[in-house]
């Protein structure tokens, strides 16, 4: 590589890393600012009617030892750093003795079942839909562009509630709620993969829906700028097939869509919140909802720091592939 090349990579690394300790830090101090106690609330729970105040006072003193909170906010941060290095993330204040990941494990990989198909489904199809719209025009532009546009203004949580109420309440094509149905027991059989699809369908269109019509929207508009370009009537004058054409138009128009595409990636995590509440589907976003009610900060500081961290790689990955995919980028970095 060239030394532009490292001085490049040199100065995304050290910003990558400034960024992302900040990012410790915000994610440790802003759950502790919220309302509430805890540490009171698990007490409240658990302590006997009849307990005299000694007792709920040893109550109080033995959880906060076994969170950490008796130690001032500098010796809490330095337990926050080091369970998070370690990948335990402390312990669950609303769910002790489990630990953060134990919890995480449990729901993370729901999430990423349900938004990483969604997303890029979504994608293809908004991108696809959206270069035929401006490169095929007439009925395809006529129609598309209102479609686009009315479920690219539909919020998440309505576009979630108009497909439970269409197909769950009403057709009952779809269950409601859960990942799979009540009692079963997870394990690798036809029957209880059969359930688990089916508990899939709505979030997984919920996700989808919205996601086509800004996709169409952005690569409709992108592609209609780069087909009006010089280069391209240069090409057409000099008798250049289209078909040779159109790669160079749409390759040019897919490089804001691979970054709405790579952040989307990096905000899967946390993007399905909307969907796995409405559905109560078992993914982070339910948990992380879970932990703000309960104040369970190392839930809510383990859940928001992976969120971070997703969307800091997205990001910083996006930047370097950048330079090496696109000259303009690479030398407008350069200057």
């Amino acid at each position: 590589m060239t030394k532009g090349t490292w001085k490049y990579l040199r100065k995304k690394t050290i910003w990558f890393i400034i960024t992302f300790i900040a990012a410790i830090i915000l994610n440790f101090i802003l759950p502790r600012m919220m309302p509430g106690d805890p540490v009171n609330a698990i007490v409240g729970k658990n302590i006997s009617p009849g307990a005299s105040p000694e007792q709920v006072q040893e109550q109080i003193a033995f959880y906060k030892h076994q969170f950490g909170l008796d130690k001032n906010l500098f010796g809490q941060f330095i337990d926050f750093v080091k369970n998070a290095f370690n990948g335990t993330f402390g312990v669950s204040y609303n769910q002790y003795p489990k630990t953060v990941s134990e919890i995480i494990g449990a729901s993370i990989w729901w999430t990423i079942a349900l938004q990483l198909p969604s997303i890029l489904v979504g994608w293809i199809l908004g991108n696809v839909l959206g270069a035929l719209a401006a490169y095929k025009r007439g009925i395809w532009d006529k129609l598309l562009m209102p479609v686009s546009l009315f479920f690219s203004a539909i919020p998440a949580f309505g576009a979630a509630v108009i497909l439970l109420v269409i197909f769950g309440v009403k057709l009952g094509w779809a269950p409601l709620n859960g990942a799979y149905d009540p009692g079963m027991v997870m394990s690798f059989n036809w029957k209880f993969i059969s359930s688990v699809i089916s508990h899939y369908q709505l979030p997984f269109w919920s996700v989808v829906l919205i996601s086509i019509g800004g996709q169409a929207v952005g690569m409709r508009s992108m592609s209609i700028y780069e087909l009006n370009a010089d280069y391209v009537k240069y090409s057409r004058f000099m008798g250049i097939k289209d078909s040779r054409i159109v790669q160079y138009v749409f390759r040019n128009a897919m490089l804001p869509q691979v970054t709405g595409l790579a952040m989307s990636i990096g905000t899967m995590v946390g993007g399905a919140l909307v969907a796995e509440t409405i559905f109560s589907y078992p993914g982070l976003g339910t948990t992380m909802y879970q932990a703000i009610n309960s104040s369970d900060y190392p839930v809510i500081s383990a859940c928001t720091l992976i969120i971070t961290i997703m969307v800091l790689l997205a990001s910083f990955f996006l930047d370097i592939i950048y330079a090496f995919i696109d000259p303009r980028v690479k030398a407008a970095q350069f200057d």
